[in-house]
């Protein structure tokens, strides 16, 4: 991220990103938009101010799947833990039903698959330097 992007721009940035991928890729719409992608966007969009603490001090990291992983505890104060725990639990629920969401507005539910994909290896791609990454099974900070 840049000294002058601000946190939301990133996240929007990257969705963007996946967005267009995606429509090339499999020549699907990622910009489609449905009150339930709207509502979940916005959800992600609030909470990345939240968790972005724990992507800078590595606590948390962005997985293969399209997931996000607390992937060292340690790195959160323990009275802390139970809020990055549910921090993510969120996360992971929007993304996943983000994605499934996009499909379905594509009327290709099959899709889901590769929107995961698409979206996984953009928050891979766009993470900020410092950040961790899964690249196959192994974690690695950019």
């Amino acid at each position: 991220m840049t000294a002058l992007m601000k946190p939301g721009r990133w996240l929007a940035s990257v969705l963007l990103g996946c967005l267009l991928a995606f429509t090339v890729q499999a020549q699907g719409n990622l910009e489609i938009d449905t009150p339930a992608i709207s509502a979940l966007k916005a959800a992600m969009q609030k909470r990345h101010a939240q968790i972005m603490p724990l992507y800078v001090s590595g606590a948390v990291g962005f997985a293969a799947d399209g997931s996000v992983v607390l992937r060292d505890a340690a790195a959160v104060p323990l009275v802390q833990r139970g809020a990055a725990n549910a921090l993510v639990a969120s996360e992971n629920a929007d993304r996943n039903a983000l994605y499934r969401e996009i499909a379905r507005a594509n009327q290709r539910p099959e899709w889901e698959v590769d929107v995961r994909r698409t979206f996984a290896e953009r928050w891979i791609d766009r993470a900020q330097p410092g950040w961790w990454v899964q690249r196959g099974s192994a974690w690695v900070k950019k």
